[in-house]
């Protein structure tokens, strides 16, 4: 479906100060298409214009923003991620400047697989506080895994300028640059034109296909033409795959995941179309889970959902298999086995994450969540602390470290260690899950 009159008609109800129309129109493309990137990254302009426009008292946006941020973190801790994704966005309608709940949002869309949409969302956060180093350098990320390594290379300067030690942009910055060289020598090996491009109207039949935005007639003539020369080429992988692509864009996941397993039986080594296989059937699957939650049917929900785990976690096993040497992939493959319960196979995927210091924070809270699953909580703690670090300011990851220490510590019956990490949070982001609760618990507590 093209979304672009759409996208127009809010862009000038927003330039008309219409904010309210223009925060419809977004949200109800969001709830056609989630990973809508320009209809996101509208909502937000909306939003944070209608704020500095008209405002609102402090206390009534809390008090109204309570109870969504609350169920929201509740979503995102049971692994429902586009669930948590929708309670952040009903929060940060009151609160659209909330840089924490913002960096939130972004987390979930791009766990439940929204990268267009979370990418939009850690711009934003990105031009809200510019000394977000999380938020530039998970939009760095989003933007080498799409291919911009231009782009992607100018966040994690953006990143380095914000914090001139952070070691994960210092080393994704270093690998950026040495690819960008490696591509320009590249080129010496090329001796004619012809070796760039030989056929320049498939390139524009490609670049069509390609594109963000195709009107309805254009998505029917590119799929006619592409299922013509997939009759004449029923062995290419190419074709398949730009077929597939095209068949996604007319919203018909069933034949793009079909057309590029098909095209994957062909190439079995190709990492990309490993991975467009992983994603296209994660997809599906949580469309049939939208599609259950929708019609009641919560038994037939939750075994979808149980199923996108366990895809997930071979899935990513597949992609760690083709690129072993990837250590963000198996800090990826560790999270999906956590999530899955295999705390075991968990572990031994994230301790051999931990010697890169692009990605040891992540890997050792990983590692900790593993140690807690197995009721090792001596070495959960041990590893937090690792992660945790000197902590001088609190970001997202640093409260969940804290609000894991404090829970060993309740399970340890230390109740004074237990106030003292939960007050860490409380006096910085009383709305952090249920922290308030937490402190108000401790605080009628019998002394040890």
């Amino acid at each position: 479906m093209d979304y672009s009159k759409h996208l127009e008609k809010a862009e000038e109800a927003l330039r008309r100060k219409n904010f309210d129309f223009s925060i419809e129109v977004y949200k109800q493309l969001l709830e056609l298409e989630p990973d809508l990137g320009e209809a996101r990254r509208g909502l937000r302009q909306a939003l944070k214009k209608k704020f500095e426009a008209k405002g609102g008292g402090r206390f009534l946006r809390a008090l109204s923003g309570a109870v969504p941020l609350a169920t929201a973190k509740a979503l995102r801790k049971a692994g429902r991620h586009d669930a948590c994704a929708k309670s952040l966005e009903t929060y940060l309608a009151t609160s659209p400047l909330d840089e924490d709940a913002n960096l939130l949002l972004g987390l979930s869309l791009e766990d439940a697989g929204h990268t267009k949409s979370a990418l939009a969302v850690y711009e934003f956060v990105a031009e809200l506080a510019p000394k977000n180093s999380e938020a530039l350098k998970r939009a760095g990320a989003l933007m080498y895994r799409g291919g911009d390594h231009a782009r992607a290379l100018e966040y994690y300067e953006r990143a380095l300028g914000a914090d001139p030690r952070d070691q994960e942009a210092l080393k994704a910055r270093k690998d950026l640059s040495a690819e960008a060289a490696l591509s320009k020598t590249n080129f010496e090996h090329v001796t004619h034109s012809r070796d760039l491009m030989q056929n320049k109207e498939e390139a524009r039949a490609l670049e069509r296909s390609k594109r963000l935005h195709l009107s309805e007639e254009e998505i029917a003539q590119e799929r006619e033409r592409l299922e013509q020369l997939y009759a004449d080429n029923p062995t290419d992988p190419d074709v398949m795959f730009q077929l597939a692509e095209i068949a996604e864009k007319s919203k018909d996941l069933e034949l793009a995941s079909s057309l590029v397993d098909r095209a994957l039986s062909y190439r079995k080594n190709s990492f990309d179309l490993i991975c467009r296989a992983g994603d296209l059937r994660a997809k599906l699957l949580k469309k049939a889970t939208a599609r259950a939650d929708k019609e009641g049917n919560a038994a037939e929900a939750a075994r979808l959902e149980r199923e996108l785990i366990a895809h997930e976690s071979a899935d990513y096993r597949l992609r760690v298999d083709a690129h072993p040497s990837d250590l963000a992939l198996r800090v990826q493959l560790g999270k999906r086995l956590l999530r899955a319960g295999d705390a075991d196979a968990a572990l031994a995927e994230l301790q051999r994450a931990t010697g890169d210091a692009r990605h040891e924070r992540e890997a050792r809270a990983l590692l900790a969540q593993c140690f807690q699953m197995k009721g090792f909580l001596d070495l959960a703690r041990k590893e937090y602390e690792r992660a945790l670090g000197d902590a001088r300011e609190l970001d997202l990851r640093a409260k969940e470290i804290l609000y894991n220490l404090a829970e060993i510590a309740l399970a340890e019956r230390d109740t004074d260690q237990a106030r003292t990490l939960f007050a860490r949070i409380y006096e910085v982001d009383v709305g952090f899950r249920d922290v308030a609760a937490k402190m108000n618990e401790l605080r009628k507590a019998p002394p040890r």
